[in-house]
């Protein structure tokens, strides 16, 4: 009998307490698999490839179901604000938060039936954007981001009470999710918020004068210095500042095109951090409560740490080391670099190896554009104001070969890095063709046929090391250190594989496996750092340190210093790594990609291409199957211009 009573009460929880359990509810979450963080969807293996628009339209999500991919993303707005206050763009859809306790869903739910009405086995990750609505702003003015006329706008990040009320709409978002017809399908939250979605400070926001910013960094400055005040002091060389008195430096002195001295300048270095800081720990806020309140069954996902990319530190994009520590983060995006040009690499905005070794999955935003791109004008003319969204950026290339190209170079640095994306076609129509679809299909495909192989033969013997707070001391806000980071484009074209890593990393890596460490982009060299250089130049590792006045070259062969050297061509840092004894695969200069048994190739002039392999390996084409070579260690083949060309690569020994 008292066995029954429990019954029936847990029946009676289902029913009326426990009604958000009532759905199916499916689990999303990330695992190690073959040495890299993998998405697995109710404990299964599951491609990490989806499909996004901000435009979505049926007769696209159903071409991307039959393609294969039922992975998709679509967003979802709490505010009536657009996304970009510096092109005053418009939304995308009708704003969910109407006050307090109002709410209205309709256009979610939309949303979700034109996918899973064509798509039953739709899985869903649905971008929030959490900017406030203009009511809360006139409702909470003194919790808003202060303007220098003291006009409110948007929310002050450092605001308690944004991030509490917010927090709450976001978890009545979640349980109406949760409730709804569609549960079964949603497996994930993209938290965003700030400029274009990205967690980036609108413009305004980055000289807020609320004086909550200036009380929450005094309360920083009192953390970070344990209460010392001796400390706080010494470190700010100001024998009469305090923690009651600490200010933050002005966010908008004139730029100068000079590096500062780090032992001078601590005061700009706490304020850049704490500016970041706050940004990543509303995002940690928000997801700890995604998971929260879906006991651990949805993934929670950010654009953030756009170190290769966002050089300017007002822009709140530096503490992507503090964001890794999070257990509440599965993944982490960004789009692909913005020189979108044939022949050249298109990498992502951040230290990808970070990313992956820290247990987070790396997901690229592919806004590939192609030759079907139209611009948002012509899709939804009420949405961007006159003259925006019109730059060359937004235009693709012209012909359908190049469109092809530039989709596989995607696919390419997908598989060979071991990590995935979404395609996103951001008004819709984009790869609405056969042919583009194929890509997206095989693409697909070839992740489910033959995994994300775990290959310590074609590892990488180069590492890139990057500190993503070496912009704070650039007073040019960024145009000295964006000129060092042109080499990441020239590194693509070397010929050889290269990881990639915050310097934060570096005191847990294995640098020995590497024969050239570049530590790219740091000021001064910690006592550490200088031990680890003598020691890996000692095993016969060269070791470049390119810093404020040029770049050092360590080696066997003894020192150099190259004074004012902070960019190269391929040509010279091919140069570099053969001398190193670096296996180049490519002489060609073409884009190169290998890892996980995968080669790629992307090139912008036709012919010849010769690669040589380290080992003895067979080698497919994994579009037909057909193996090329059975046993092989060089391959060679033709190309045709603005082409791009995928290999299978199985090292026999």
């Amino acid at each position: 009998m008292k066995k029954r009573s429990i019954l029936l009460l847990s029946l009676c929880f289902l029913i009326i307490g426990g009604e958000m359990w009532a759905r199916p509810q499916s689990k999303a979450e990330v695992r190690m698999y073959e040495g890299v963080p993998a998405l697995y969807i109710n404990d299964t293996l599951y491609p990490p490839f989806a499909y996004m628009s901000y435009l979505g339209e049926s007769s696209y999500y159903r071409s991307i179901a039959e393609s294969g991919v039922h992975l998709y993303c679509f967003p979802a707005y709490l505010g009536d604000q657009g996304i970009n206050f510096e092109s005053g763009i418009g939304l995308f859809r009708e704003p969910v938060w109407k006050d307090y306790n109002r709410f209205d869903f309709s256009s979610v739910q939309q949303d979700l039936e034109k996918i899973v009405s064509v798509d039953p086995k739709a899985r869903i990750i649905m971008r929030i954007y959490l900017d406030p609505p203009q009511w809360w702003v006139e409702k909470n003015p003194d919790q808003a981001c202060h303007m220098p006329d003291g006009t409110p706008f948007r929310q002050c990040f450092a605001s308690e009470k944004w991030r509490k009320d917010t927090g709450k709409a976001l978890l009545k978002c979640i349980q109406w999710l949760q409730k709804s017809a569609y549960a079964e399908h949603i497996i994930g939250v993209h938290v965003a918020a700030g400029g274009t979605e990205e967690w980036y400070y609108h413009l305004p926001q980055r000289d807020d004068r609320n004086p909550i910013v200036v009380t929450a960094f005094r309360s920083w400055l009192k953390d970070k210095y344990a209460g010392r005040l001796s400390d706080l002091q010494s470190a700010w060389r100001d024998s009469l500042v305090t923690f009651e008195t600490a200010s933050m430096i002005d966010m908008n002195r004139a730029a100068e095109n000079r590096w500062l001295k780090p032992s001078e300048a601590q005061q700009t270095l706490d304020t850049y951090q704490f500016h970041s800081e706050v940004m990543v720990d509303d995002i940690i806020y928000f997801c700890k409560l995604v998971k929260k309140a879906t006991s651990d069954r949805w993934l929670t996902g950010v654009f953030y740490g756009y170190h290769n990319n966002i050089v300017d530190p007002r822009m709140g994009h530096c503490a992507c080391a503090k964001l890794l520590e999070s257990e509440d983060v599965d993944y982490i995006s960004s789009p692909n670099r913005y020189h979108r040009v044939a022949g050249e690499d298109w990498p992502p905005m951040v230290a990808v190896q970070s990313i992956m070794r820290h247990g987070k999955l790396w997901l690229a935003e592919n806004d590939t554009r192609t030759c079907l791109t139209t611009l948002l004008k012509d899709k939804a003319p009420e949405i961007p104001p006159p003259g925006q969204y019109e730059a060359d950026v937004w235009y693709g290339p012209k012909d359908m070969e190049t469109s092809i190209s530039f989709m596989w170079k995607n696919a390419g640095r997908m598989l060979t890095q071991g990590y995935g994306g979404w395609w996103f076609d951001m008004w819709g129509g984009w790869y609405d063709d056969p042919r583009l679809l194929e890509v997206i299909r095989q693409t697909k495909d070839f992740y489910a046929k033959y995994g994300s192989t775990e290959s310590d033969a074609m590892g990488a013997e180069v590492c890139v090391v990057a500190d993503e707070q070496y912009c704070f001391l650039d007073a040019s806000y960024g145009a000295q250190i964006g000129y060092m980071l042109l080499n990441m484009f020239a590194m693509a074209k070397t010929g050889a594989p290269f990881d990639h890593y915050l310097r934060t990393d570096l005191p847990s890596l294995d640098m020995g496996k590497y024969k050239t460490v570049w530590l790219m982009g740091v000021l001064e060299l910690t006592d550490r750092e200088k031990d680890m250089i003598d020691s890996l130049s000692r095993k016969g590792i060269t070791v470049m340190w390119t810093g404020a006045e040029g770049t050092h070259l360590y080696s066997k062969d003894g020192d150099l210093f190259e004074r004012d050297v902070h960019n190269y061509s391929e040509d010279q840092l091919r140069s570099i790594f053969e001398k190193a004894g670096v296996h180049i695969y490519d002489h060609s200069g073409d884009v190169f990609y290998v890892g996980r048994n995968w080669i790629c190739v992307h090139t912008i002039q036709a012919g010849e291409k010769h690669i040589e392999l380290p080992f003895d390996a067979r080698v497919i084409d994994p579009a037909t199957d057909e193996i090329l070579y059975r046993s092989t260690r060089t391959i060679d083949f033709d190309m045709e211009v603005n082409s791009t060309v995928i290999f299978r690569v199985e090292p026999l020994s």
